[in-house]
């Protein structure tokens, strides 16, 4: 795990120029790797090639970025490339610099011999930057599911890329903007795919790779997508479910047991649900060592589940470490330093918890562990996936608000793309219309002429819903909106790298994910059960109360729970939402936003409540994004 980043300005050709851009660049993205520095100029190109380098694999000679011998190719990674050791032995590689032995090496080779198509050969969780001299092209890839992430911004002068939009907000011809139509997602929690917060920067999404091609000095853009989830327009009736239960259960055991391969030590993330209960049982089978397993732990019973999680580690023998959390961690600088990370706003402070974690990890000395993310997203695990199939449950709990709407919705172009509108949307469609009446007159104006929920389902492909069953489309809508935008940034990579942690979603290997594909709809969820496929697969992996346990929202407690978070976050409201920090974002009516949270607070309707809590989240952030970036405020300290 690493961070990567670089520019491509056929017009700048002074090593001068270049030096000072890229390490100014490369300086923000320290965090993602403290252990080393790298890069490659090629002066005369006006390119510039950049790394900072979290030792996991090679530890000794993976000093990136990696060249050919002959120096047409350079390349730069961050990820972690699996079967890399029996690639390297088919190809027998040509030797490179000293990174000849990391996985990272071996990109170079297979791009020498299948071209664009390499990547195709490529297993694990990436975001590669390769140079090709005498093509003069430039091709930025990004991993199939977008774990790892990669954003650019094209402009005339040319092409600036990193692992984190802050690297590419560094460089001296970009100006950092909020875009105004990015602020209106980030309220709604639903960012349009390829988007980013800022003007001029986009996400490269998952799947997909640009290639730059320069052709008389100018450069020529071209987007192109080599994998997708891609579900079958029918499937298999009455199947026998032990093939697929066997099926699952092979490999995952083979997914687990890829990515517990290091050079330093391996953990799991655990908490109470069947996903990371599954990784951890796996992991501990397969390694002779107990695993060190890593919980979140809050001071909510609602939203608490440590102590399925410390069963599941006693049954393991796991050394488990316990981080308890109340509103002094998820509050305050913790929260403002997690916002400045994950660059884009977040509805609950999970996020704040999970950078937490990530800091307690690097702090018992592990630089890597599993986790159980993408298990819901292929198996059909959330509470809207079943809804979408089998129809409304009557008792939404802690869901309604935040996961759940509390009452069907419905728009045009959902239901011309999908025949309905997903359930997943639905409660982002509903905080969208509680917060519109609060912006600015000019925010009013542009939402007048924006549809931000048609412009969602306009970045989908029809192609890949049309005619699939109804579970398979609410899988793939939500895979390709919320799993990358959400689950896999702020609730995964960018808070895990902010302190140097690599995380390695194991279910999200793609002999997994091609195969879940193929699982019919009632071989997923069965008889009403979620992930019950899975359920059976790790049936004597998981404890009893877990195999037989519902769906649990793994969320931190929002604030309206507590008088003493409700504290919390009100000074910081304090601090953020002043008259003139409104005035100069210019998204909100001053008075119509205080009048909201004023009323926020007596609001007695839990569900009404959480999404008064998630509204008070996003525009608490938007103004510190506008801050932090905008303004250029410093940091906090955090004790």
């Amino acid at each position: 795990m690493c961070g990567i980043t670089g520019f491509w300005n056929p017009s700048r050709t002074s090593e001068r120029q270049l030096r000072t851009a890229l390490d100014q660049m490369l300086d923000v993205l320290d965090h993602r790797g403290p252990d080393d520095r790298g890069s490659r100029l090629y002066v005369e190109q006006g390119l510039a090639l950049g790394h900072t380098r979290l030792s996991i694999v090679g530890l000794d000679h993976g000093h990136q970025p990696i060249e050919s011998r002959d120096g047409d190719l350079a390349v730069t990674v961050n990820g972690e490339l699996y079967g890399y050791k029996t690639l390297r032995t088919q190809l027998a590689c040509e030797t490179l610099t000293t990174s000849g032995k990391s996985d990272s090496a071996i990109t170079l080779p297979l791009y020498r011999k299948y071209g664009l198509s390499f990547v195709e050969h490529l297993r694990g969780e990436f975001a590669v930057v390769l140079y090709d001299h005498r093509e003069k092209r430039l091709i930025l890839i990004r991993d199939r599911f977008g774990v790892k992430p990669l954003y650019y911004s094209v402009n005339d002068n040319g092409i600036a890329w990193g692992s984190e939009v802050k690297s590419i907000l560094k460089h001296p011809d970009i100006q950092p903007r909020m875009c105004p139509k990015a602020v209106i997602h980030q309220m709604m929690q639903v960012m349009v795919p390829g988007s980013t917060a800022f003007e001029g920067v986009q996400a490269l999404q998952p799947g997909h790779m640009l290639i730059v091609q320069e052709r008389d000095g100018r450069l020529e853009t071209s987007l192109k997508r080599w994998w997708d989830l891609e579900f079958p327009e029918s499937h298999v009736e009455n199947a026998d479910p032990a093939e697929y239960v066997q099926g699952v259960q092979d490999r995952l055991i083979d997914a687990v047991a890829t990515r517990l391969e290091a050079d330093v030590p391996v953990g799991c993330y655990l908490s109470g649900g069947i996903d990371s209960c599954s990784i951890l049982g796996l992991a501990t089978t397969l390694q002779q060592s107990p695993i060190k397993a890593f919980t979140i732990a809050f001071d909510s019973d609602e939203y608490d589940e440590s102590n399925i999680a410390k069963l599941m580690a006693e049954r393991t023998g796991a050394e488990q470490e316990l981080l308890l959390l109340t509103e002094k961690e998820l509050y305050g600088p913790a929260f403002e330093r997690a916002t400045w990370h994950a660059e884009r706003t977040f509805y609950n402070t999970l996020a704040v918890a999970k950078w937490h974690m990530s800091r307690r990890v690097r702090a018992c000395n592990y630089k890597a562990v599993i986790t159980g993310e993408g298990s819901d997203e292929l198996f059909g695990g959330y509470p809207f996936f079943k809804r979408d199939w089998l129809g409304r449950e009557d008792d939404a709990g802690i869901f309604a608000g935040a996961i759940l709407a509390e009452e069907d919705l419905q728009h045009t172009a959902w239901n011309d793309l999908c025949g309905f509108t997903p359930s997943w949307i639905q409660p982002w469609m509903m905080t969208l219309a509680r917060v519109r009446p609060l912006l600015s007159s000019s925010m009013q104006d542009l939402m007048q002429q924006y549809d931000p929920v048609a412009e969602v389902a306009g970045a989908i492909d029809p192609n890949q819903v049309r005619g699939r069953h109804r579970l398979d489309v609410s899988q793939y809508t939500w895979c390709k909106t919320m799993l990358e935008g959400q689950i896999l940034t702020w609730g995964g990579d960018r808070m895990d790298m902010a302190n140097s942690m690599e995380a390695r979603p194991a279910f999200l290997d793609h002999h997994i994910a091609e195969y879940a594909v193929t699982i019919p709809p009632d071989v997923r969820i069965r008889d009403g059960i979620e992930k019950w496929v899975l359920r059976e697969a790790m049936v004597n992996v998981l404890p009893r109360e877990l195999y037989e346990r519902k769906k649990f929202a793994f969320m931190a407690p929002p604030a309206h729970t507590s008088p003493v978070i409700r504290a919390a976050l009100q000074d910081m409201i304090d601090h953020w939402l002043t008259d003139s920090r409104i005035a100069a974002l210019g998204v909100f009516d001053t008075q119509k936003l205080r009048d909201f949270i004023d009323q926020a607070w007596k609001e007695t309707d839990h569900t009404i409540a959480r999404r008064n809590d998630i509204i008070m989240n996003h525009a608490l952030q938007l103004h510190i994004l506008h801050g932090q970036y905008i303004e250029g405020m410093p940091l906090p300290a955090v004790d």
